[in-house]
């Protein structure tokens, strides 16, 4: 049985953001039988608070899918609307926290796809956290809904290497891409028999990706040079870590680091007023490479540097 078949599992999607148009667009364009897609209600954004559609929304209108975009997923409108598709399977990408009786109306269930290998970073800023911990790898997982949030059964998996250079930008384009290639394979196996869920293994030390809140963003120069350039890269270029210089607000995009005793309190800064700018923390220094002070554009340090006498 191939995507093309009539008899093909029907599937409905649920998602929101441009990370989940990815496999929306893999299922549609593969031929998949997508009959309805699931989003968030549209809401006011910009300096007119224009109503706004989810990325999800404005891709399936282009394909000319069915949108539900509920206020609440517990209402008996919502659930008779969308028990009358008759999905076989649905998908969840990067969508709000499913009750039961969503995820278990299907008969072949829901699969979700996560932004990293399942057990570790269960949450949501999986990607974040991935590069502000140091890790060298991460990747995609498949798996069943169940009621407690990420801990389904394992369908497959995708590893992802996380390079020096990769920032929370770049890393999210490649997972994007990774989790949508993967989802099309979990459907084909579990349409062919050929999946075998595996649980989640709860044994050793699993590492969180809670929500990113402002208070994650702000850079503690008490820590070693090499966590706060790492706190920069899983920051950047959404929604950016952060200091203070000369009492204005300084996000940094961008940056190095160097190991080296230096005999200054954590915090404190150093500029020749020309190419550099960097800050002690407790093990060496953090050089900016791309910031944003408060009240202006964001910009290397040179042009920064430039403009602004410290």
């Amino acid at each position: 049985m191939t995507p093309t078949d009539p008899q093909y599992p029907r599937i409905i999607f649920l998602g929101t953001p441009d990370f989940a148009v990815a496999t929306l667009k893999a299922l549609v364009e593969n031929k998949y039988n997508v009959v309805a897609v699931v989003t968030a209600p549209d809401k006011p954004a910009g300096r007119g608070m224009q109503l706004k559609a989810s990325a999800v929304k404005e891709y399936a209108v282009t394909q000319q899918l069915p949108v539900l975009q509920p206020e609440k997923l517990r209402s008996r409108a919502f659930l008779a609307e969308l028990a009358a598709y008759k999905a076989d399977l649905q998908v969840v990408v990067a969508f709000r926290m499913l009750p039961e009786v969503v995820w278990n109306m299907p008969p072949m269930g829901t699969v979700n796809v996560h932004a990293s290998l399942l057990p570790q970073y269960r949450g949501a800023a999986p990607i974040n956290w991935a590069i502000i911990n140091g890790e060298h790898e991460t990747g995609v997982t498949t798996f069943k809904l169940v009621h407690e949030i990420d801990t389904g059964n394992i369908l497959l998996q995708q590893s992802v290497p996380i390079l020096d250079a990769d920032n929370i930008g770049t890393l999210y384009e490649k997972l994007m891409q990774e989790g949508a290639a993967l989802l099309l394979r979990t459907v084909d196996g579990l349409v062919k028999g050929t999946i075998a869920e595996q649980p989640q293994p709860e044994t050793g030390v699993l590492k969180h990706a809670p929500k990113i809140f402002r208070e994650d963003c702000q850079i503690d120069w008490q820590r070693d040079a090499a966590s706060v350039h790492n706190l920069v890269r899983g920051m950047s270029p959404y929604p950016a870590a952060f200091t203070t210089l000369g009492g204005k607000q300084l996000k940094i995009f961008t940056s190095a680091f160097s190991l080296e005793q230096h005999g200054q309190q954590p915090g404190h800064y150093e500029s020749d007023g020309k190419t550099y700018l960097r800050f002690a923390a407790a093990d060496g220094w953090v050089y900016c490479r791309d910031i944003q002070y408060e009240g202006k554009k964001r910009m290397d340090i040179e042009a920064f540097l430039r403009g602004f006498r410290l």
